[in-house]
């Protein structure tokens, strides 16, 4: 694959902690089949975005830094996940896209 192409995780619906290890199982899943410096992770789609949702994130963003140094990028963040994003101190942490924040999502629920 292209360095330069990032590499795409889906997060949807409700996000919660005991679902966690199996999105970070996911995320090494992409990265060891891709080259790619950048994960774009789409998280338009989480449903009620709370702090489950916040820790999947910090700990995703630590497996790809752990994969070579790669960076986590949020597309379609809704506003309230944004906000805990950046209540908690991680918005440094993970790179934010500069869209408009995604609306409230009424996409299929995941896992």
């Amino acid at each position: 694959m292209d360095p330069l192409s990032p590499a795409v995780l889906v997060l949807s619906g409700r996000v919660t902690r005991a679902g966690t290890p199996r999105l970070c199982a996911d995320l090494e899943a992409i990265l060891a089949t891709s080259d790619a410096a950048v994960v774009d992770c789409d998280v338009g789609g989480i449903v009620e975005p709370g702090l489950a949702s916040v820790e999947a994130i910090a700990r995703l963003s630590v497996v790809a830094r752990r994969a070579g140094g790669r960076r986590l990028r949020l597309l379609h963040v809704p506003s309230e996940l944004g906000s805990l994003i950046d209540f908690v101190g991680l918005t440094d942490v993970v790179g934010l896209d500069d869209g408009a924040p995604a609306e409230a999502p009424g996409r299929a629920s995941g896992p």
